[in-house]
């Protein structure tokens, strides 16, 4: 495994990693049509929750400093409510943006040192127990690809799917 710079990533390396294959085993299998299909009207549909996914890994790594751009900001930026009218981006074409993102984001996290995690990084929270840093918006950007890989595992199951397997791709380094 790869060591970060910093000891307090040494959770989120694994988590990052992790995340990365289950994003891609979650999506696997999973027709365009049905990446598309809400249930009831009432959820978001899979595209949304890949898009929201991606717009986490961009946010991370331009909090770290990367200067990326998701080309599809514009459906997702900070979980822009899912709006029936857009044409949203293909699910393969969120898959070629997750793999161009990813790396770049994970050796931003190799190489962040303790100094750059610390510095405040406000989100508007006002919670007591919460600093707001670099490092507690890493964290919050983990938590939320964790929820988003398991809503589409739950979809993946309404829309008749198996469930997510856990064949990790030991070649995937990121």
């Amino acid at each position: 495994m790869d060591t970060p710079t910093s000891k307090k990533l040494d959770i989120i390396i694994p988590a990052f990693r992790g995340h990365s294959q289950s994003f891609l085993l979650v999506l696997d299998g999973i027709s365009e049509e049905n990446a598309l299909k809400r249930i009831e009207g009432r959820t978001n549909h899979i595209i949304w929750m890949a898009g929201n996914f991606l717009d986490m890994r961009y946010a991370l790594g331009n909090v770290l400093g990367l200067n990326e751009e998701f080309e599809y900001k514009d459906f997702f930026f900070q979980g822009k409510a899912l709006d029936e009218s857009f044409t949203y981006p293909s699910l393969q074409q969120l898959k070629d943006e997750f793999h161009k993102i990813s790396p770049l984001v994970y050796q931003k996290l190799l190489a962040a040192t303790d100094e750059e995690l610390e510095k405040a990084f406000p989100m508007g929270m006002n919670i007591d127990f919460f600093p707001e840093n670099i490092l507690n918006f890493v964290g919050m950007c983990i938590g939320r690809e964790d929820y988003l890989c398991g809503q589409i595992g739950l979809m993946r199951r309404i829309l008749g799917y198996e469930g997510m397997k856990y064949d990790f791709d030991k070649n995937l380094n990121y």
